[in-house]
C-alpha cells in the first residue's frame, strides 16, 4: 500500500500542533523486527463487498461516501491528540525502514500509542498518551476540569458534558465550551458537501434524507434529525459518519469520535435477524433486576441490519477492529426512537477464522473445541448489540435525573461493554428456554464465549472490551462457571454456567440502576485484571493474530473509478 498516497492529502485537513516532549533514551525504542512483531499481531484481510446489484448512481454516490469517510480519518487524528498531524508528517517524510515500520503501526492504531501494549509509545518524542485526548485544553488537569464543571449553570453544564463539544482556554485563561461545527469547521465543511454531493446522486429517499439532514448537522451541531433519519433508512447503502463513540475520552467518556462505517446491506442475512427486534420488549420485561428498573416501554424502533464494509475511518477503523456496533448513542434518541443494531458480516468472518479458530484450539479443552460456532459467535455478538439498548440509561439518583453515562463517568464504556456481553448470553439463554433459537445454540454459545472471551483480553485491560471480558471472565471464574485444567486448558462447567451468568448480569445492572459510581469502580478494580492461569494461557498464543487489519479493497476499487 502506498501510504504516502493515502494520507498526504489527510494532511492537508489536520490543524497540526501540539506539544512534543522529549521521550525515552533512542535506544529504548521498538526497532524494525519489533516493529515488525506489533504489527504482525493484525492479520492482513482484504474486506470488500459485491456491488454488482447496484445501479450506476447508487456506486458514484457510494464512491462519494467512501471519500467523505476518509475526512473522519483526519478529524480523529486531531480529536485524538493534538500532535498526531506533525508526527504523522514526520512520518510520511522517512523513507528508512523504521520510519516505514513506524508509520505502519502508527496507522494501524491511528496515532504513537500501541493500544494492545497499554497504549505504549513506540515513537521517540511523543508524550504518555493523555486520557482526556483533544478534547480539553493541552496542560489543563482532570480535577481542574471537573471543578469548573461544578460552577456552571445547568443548561450550560449539559453543552459542556455533551458529545459534540470541546473544552478550551479562551484569551482570558478561563474554559470555555466549543462547538464541533466550530472547532472542526474546515474538515466539517468538506464532509458536507460530500454528503449532500452523494445525496443528489442516490435516488433512494431514505437516504437521500439522512445525508442531507447529516451535512446539515455537521454545520449545525444539532445531530438529532439525522440520528432520526438514521434510524429510518432503508437503503441498499447503509452509511453510518459522524461524532458516535465516547471510549476515546478516558477522562469522562463524554466526548464522541468522529468515524465512518460505509456499507452496503445484506438483504438475505437481515431479512433472518429481523424477528429478534420484535422479541426485545419481552426480554426487558424479564431481566433479573426488579421490575421497578425495568424499562416499559422502549422505542418503537429497533432495526437490525446485517452489512458488508466498504470503508471503516476514524475511530471506527484503529487498532481492534469493529464487528458490529448499537448506535446512537443519543439517550434522547435511544428513549423515544431506540436504536439501530448493525452487523458487519465481513468483519465478523474475517475474526472468526483468522483468530477465534486457532484461539480455540489452544486455549479450550480438546472435548469442548467441536463446540466452537461461527453461528454462536455471530448471534452473541448481535445480542451484545441489542443489549446496549436494553437496561438501565435514564436514571434518579438522590432524587435528580441523569444518566448512567454521566454518574460512571470514566468507568462507564468497560461497565457498558460487560453488560451487553454477559447479558447478551443471559438474553440467549433465555430465548433457547423459549424456543425462539434452537436448543442446538446451548451447545456452542458458553463454548465459543469462552474461546472468544481470549480474543476480547487480548486487546488490553487499558481498552474498555478488554476491560469489560476481563471482569465477565475472572467473574465466572470464581463463580466455577468457567475451569482450568492441570494443562492449562479452559472449559465450561454445564451445571454453574447459567446461574453464574444470571448472577452476574443481575449485578452490573444494578449497579448501572443505582449510578452506583464506588460500587462499580470496586469490581472493577478487583476484576478487570489479568490473573496468572489466564496470562499462561495468553503466553501461549504468541503465534496467534489479535485482530486483523483490513485492507479495504472495495473502497480502493472506487477511487479509481472517480
Amino acid at each position: 500500500m502506498n501510504h504516502k498516497c493515502r494520507w498526504t492529502s489527510l494532511l492537508g485537513m489536520l490543524l497540526l500542533g501540539g506539544a512534543v516532549v522529549v521521550g525515552m533514551p533512542e535506544q529504548s525504542w521498538p526497532d524494525v523486527a519489533a516493529l515488525q512483531r506489533m504489527t504482525a499481531r493484525f492479520a492482513p484481510v482484504d474486506i470488500g463487498a459485491d456491488l454488482s446489484a447496484l445501479p450506476a448512481g447508487e456506486r458514484r454516490a457510494l464512491a462519494k461516501l467512501v471519500e467523505a469517510g476518509r475526512v473522519m480519518d483526519a478529524l480523529f487524528l486531531r480529536q485524538a491528540w493534538g500532535g498526531n498531524g506533525a508526527v504523522l508528517f514526520d512520518l510520511l517524510s522517512d523513507a528508512s525502514p523504521i520510519g516505514r515500520a513506524r508509520l505502519h503501526e502508527f496507522l494501524i492504531n491511528k496515532g504513537p500509542w500501541a493500544s494492545l501494549d497499554h497504549n505504549a509509545p513506540f515513537i521517540p518524542g511523543v508524550p504518555a498518551k493523555p486520557e482526556g485526548a483533544n478534547f480539553y485544553p493541552a496542560g489543563a488537569a482532570k480535577a481542574e476540569v471537573e471543578a469548573w464543571l461544578t460552577t456552571l449553570p445547568e443548561t450550560e453544564r449539559l453543552q459542556a458534558t455533551g458529545f459534540f463539544t470541546t473544552i478550551r482556554r479562551g484569551l482570558d485563561g478561563r474554559f470555555q465550551i466549543v462547538p464541533y461545527s466550530v472547532e472542526y469547521q474546515g474538515e466539517l465543511a468538506r464532509a458536507a458537501d460530500l454528503l449532500r454531493e452523494a445525496a443528489a446522486l442516490t435516488a433512494e429517499p431514505t437516504l437521500k434524507r439522512f445525508l442531507t439532514s447529516r451535512a446539515d448537522a455537521f454545520l449545525s451541531n444539532d445531530y438529532y434529525a439525522s440520528d432520526v433519519a438514521w434510524m429510518e433508512l432503508d437503503s441498499a447503502i447503509e452509511p453510518t459518519i459522524g461524532p458516535y463513540e465516547v471510549y476515546e475520552d478516558e477522562w469522562f467518556n463524554y466526548k464522541a469520535a468522529f468515524e465512518a462505517f460505509i456499507t452496503v446491506r445484506d438483504a438475505a442475512e437481515s431479512a433472518k435477524l429481523a424477528k429478534f427486534s420484535a422479541g426485545l420488549q419481552d426480554i426487558e420485561n424479564h431481566l433479573p433486576i426488579p421490575e421497578a428498573l425495568r424499562n416499559p416501554s422502549l422505542g418503537a424502533m429497533a432495526p437490525i441490519r446485517v452489512v458488508n464494509v466498504v470503508l471503516a475511518a476514524g475511530d471506527g477503523n484503529r487498532g481492534v477492529q469493529t464487528a458490529a456496533f448499537n448506535l446512537p448513542n443519543d439517550e434522547r434518541v435511544i428513549r423515544e426512537k431506540g436504536s439501530k443494531r448493525v452487523m458487519l458480516k465481513n468483519m465478523q468472518d474475517a475474526k472468526f477464522q483468522q483468530v477465534l479458530v486457532p484461539i480455540s484450539q489452544v486455549v479450550l479443552a480438546p472435548a469442548d473445541q467441536p463446540r466452537l460456532s461461527f453461528d454462536a459467535f455471530f448471534t452473541h455478538i448481535l445480542m451484545h448489540e441489542l443489549m446496549h439498548g436494553l437496561g438501565p440509561h435514564g436514571i434518579t439518583v438522590a432524587g435528580r435525573q441523569t444518566t448512567v453515562r454521566q454518574e460512571m463517568k470514566e468507568l462507564y464504556s468497560a461497565l457498558e461493554e460487560a453488560k451487553a456481553d454477559i447479558s447478551g448470553l443471559w438474553a440467549l439463554q433465555y430465548l433457547v428456554d423459549k424456543r425462539v433459537l434452537d436448543a442446538s445454540m446451548e451447545r456452542t454459545m458458553y463454548t465459543t464465549f469462552l474461546a472468544s472471551a481470549f480474543r476480547s483480553i487480548r486487546f488490553g485491560v487499558n481498552e474498555a472490551h478488554g476491560r469489560g471480558i476481563a471482569v465477565q471472565l475472572n467473574a465466572l471464574l470464581d463463580a466455577g462457571a468457567f475451569t482450568v485444567a492441570a494443562g492449562g486448558t479452559f472449559a465450561v462447567d454445564a451445571a454453574k454456567i447459567k446461574p453464574a451468568v444470571e448472577a452476574l448480569t443481575r449485578d452490573i445492572l444494578l449497579l448501572q440502576a443505582r449510578g452506583d459510581y464506588a460500587a462499580a469502580k470496586k469490581m472493577i478494580d478487583a476484576l478487570a485484571v489479568v490473573r496468572p492461569e489466564v496470562q499462561r494461557a495468553l503466553d501461549r498464543l504468541g503465534h496467534v493474530p489479535v485482530d486483523i487489519e483490513p485492507r479495504f479493497v472495495t473502497a480502493a476499487q472506487l477511487a479509481k473509478e472517480r
